[in-house]
């Protein structure tokens, strides 16, 4: 065995797979270069630490769920004229989340809702920070079965320990009284310790009615709102104003 496969082998034994694949590529650079021993340790952990960056980024990604990617560049703000250029940099920032506040997005389907909450999402992701995504109707199927399935309880407890929580489509579905006190609990453990991004076709006052319990709805709304932005969106539905159709011009 040669001292490459040597060192490859021991750099595996000492969780450093990344770099022992790409130990060769290393070594050839650094004998163009010249490098000095200190150099190509130092290019070494550098590599190393960039690929286990890169890897957790890409797990928290998996983990995020997004139906989809969205950017926030890719928000056609021409098409939304209720939110401000200067708003959407004040919601990329993040400042917000540091403060643990919370987002709501208000609009009828179709003026941009979920692609603004992904792409905060992204944003967040990039920044280092844990996100999660889920519909209002996923949410409340994982909540239910969170004590019978080992894929439930992973799925909270990622939720629970996220920085961000997006739940798009909330109040889509009306709730009966166990799936209202199952969203309380969720809502109380992440309060004060985790930013919350909800998109809704109604507005909190209409939440009563659909969560059928006043004082859940109360309880919800008192830790939601305490520290919230509210924005509405109130364009015409984009995919309605691009619609594709079978008849000619």
């Amino acid at each position: 065995m040669s001292q490459l496969n040597q060192l490859q082998d021991l750099m595996k034994t000492l969780r450093l797979t990344e770099t022992a694949i790409h130990l060769p590529t290393l070594i050839r650079e650094a004998e163009q270069k010249d490098a000095s021993f200190t150099q190509f340790l130092l290019d070494v952990a550098t590599y190393e630490q960039k690929r286990r960056e890169e890897k957790l980024l890409e797990k928290r990604f998996k983990w995020a769920t997004f139906p989809f990617f969205s950017t926030l560049e890719e928000y056609d703000l021409k098409e939304q004229k209720s939110l401000s250029s200067k708003k959407l940099n004040q919601l990329k920032d993040l400042t917000w989340m540091e403060q643990l506040y919370n987002i709501i997005f208000l609009g009828p389907p179709g003026v941009g809702k979920t692609h603004l909450s992904i792409g905060l999402g992204m944003e967040a992701l990039n920044q280092g920070y844990k996100v999660i995504f889920t519909t209002m109707g996923d949410l409340i199927h994982v909540l239910k079965t969170e004590e019978i399935t080992r894929k439930s309880k992973t799925r909270m407890k990622r939720i629970r320990e996220a920085d961000l929580v997006i739940i798009d489509d909330l109040m889509f579905m009306a709730m009966d009284k166990q799936e209202a006190n199952m969203f309380f609990h969720l809502i109380n453990d992440l309060y004060n310790q985790t930013s919350i991004i909800l998109t809704s076709n109604k507005g909190p006052k209409e939440w009563g009615e659909l969560l059928g319990d006043q004082a859940i709805t109360t309880a919800i709304l008192d830790r939601i709102l305490h520290r919230v932005e509210i924005i509405h969106l109130n364009e015409d539905s984009w995919r309605m104003k691009h619609r594709k159709t079978i008849f000619g011009q």
